[in-house]
């Protein structure tokens, strides 16, 4: 497989917005089974992949936002966003997710390292990526230790009002 990583470009968007979605069905149902069932549906009252779609394409529209894709021949099967902070001299991997069909073979590690090269050149001292503690999230969080990253322990509670 020979992918290549390139600017995102708006006419992906549909692309980006089915991988994403099918990417993170998996993960969305891992947080629904370990947060309270009230709690969940006041995130996510009209169903999470609504918020997703939306949170999805304001991210690629978002001046403040440098947005890649990886393309396997013609398809779009993977994308990383990052957001500088240059008070901090941080780089911020916002978003990344690989197509289902195409996890596992080293392209979501691929994004992330361009991603960091790219913040280094960019004037950035340090990285930083947030994840989820829950099951649905542990492939993620074993692709971000494997390129470096580590883990700072953070407690957030929910309550429903």
């Amino acid at each position: 497989m020979e992918i290549r990583i390139e600017p995102y470009d708006p006419h992906q968007l549909d692309a980006v917005i089915r991988l994403s979605l099918r990417a993170w069905a998996p993960v969305f149902d891992s947080i629904e089974n370990v947060l309270n069932a009230d709690v969940y549906r006041a995130f996510y009252p009209d169903h999470w992949r609504v918020s997703q779609q939306k949170a999805v394409e304001d991210v690629c529209a978002a001046e403040d936002t440098n947005v890649w894709v990886a393309i396997d021949a013609s398809s779009t099967v993977g994308f990383v966003a990052v957001k500088l902070h240059s008070e901090d001299i941080m780089g911020e991997i916002y978003m990344v997710a690989v197509d289902p069909d195409f996890q596992g073979q080293g392209i979501g590690t691929a994004l992330i390292e361009f991603a960091l090269s790219w913040m280094k050149d960019a004037g950035m001292s340090v990285a930083m990526v947030e994840t989820g503690g829950d099951p649905g999230h542990e492939r993620a969080r074993r692709t971000y230790e494997k390129v470096g990253f580590e883990v700072l322990p953070v407690a957030r509670y929910f309550k429903k009002l």
